[in-house]
């Protein structure tokens, strides 16, 4: 498996990284990304196990101060007349709470919890994906499909750990979640944005992303 690899993202060519405990990781050579090799990714009736163990309670407190700067984020931005998406909500969708307490009308769509593909046939003002995108297995799809979702002016708006340079990657705790299969760099961020013509991006220091086509 030291094969040269092509990036799920860029497809640039990408080079190991390293092996941790049975799993092998690569670095894309192009927008720095990291990822686990396609043949070691959970089988999705593993991966879906895997979520079952989560204990997301929307009415946890804790759980929902995690999600509270992604609810704020939204709250700024739209109001309880634009429609939005909870993409990958998970078994407890606590940011759909969360804004349907304060008379939002959003979405949910999850493909292992609340597989309703009709929610994928609407588009939305924004979308919501909290820990998310180090899930996807094909991260240039996944956008293309989060892009084709969105209005005119809409905005995505995600959270998630990036890989920094200053990261050592074989120490890291994020990449030891089984189900995380894919680390975004800045650099990756930035790609994203580039390639599918989102005229707005914001990173925040705590890895809140916001992909936007609205100039504002």
């Amino acid at each position: 498996m030291e094969e040269d690899m092509l990036c799920p993202l860029c497809e640039s060519s990408s080079m190991l990284l390293c092996k941790h405990r049975q799993r092998t990781y690569y670095r894309c050579s192009g927008c720095s990304s990291a990822f686990l090799h396609p043949a070691q990714r959970l089988s999705f009736a593993e991966e879906r196990r895997r979520y079952e163990l989560h204990n997301n309670d929307v009415e946890d407190a804790r759980y929902q101060r995690f999600v509270t700067p992604l609810v704020e984020q939204v709250l700024s931005r739209f109001d309880s007349a634009h429609r939005g998406l909870d993409f990958g909500a998970g078994t407890g969708p606590v940011i759909t709470k969360l804004l349907r307490d304060q008379g939002y009308d959003i979405t949910v769509y999850d493909p292992f919890f609340y597989d309703d593909y009709q929610a994928l046939e609407q588009v939305y003002d924004y979308i919501v994906c909290c820990e998310v995108m180090e899930h996807f297995f094909h991260p240039r799809k996944s956008f293309a499909l989060l892009k084709s979702l969105l209005k005119p002016e809409g905005s995505i708006f995600c959270r998630t750990s990036l890989f920094t340079d200053d990261i050592d990657f074989s120490a890291w705790h994020y990449k030891n979640d089984e189900t995380h299969t894919f680390y975004y760099h800045p650099k990756s961020i930035q790609w994203i944005a580039d390639y599918f013509g989102f005229t707005r991006l914001r990173v925040t220091s705590n890895s809140l992303i916001e992909f936007s086509l609205s100039q504002g």
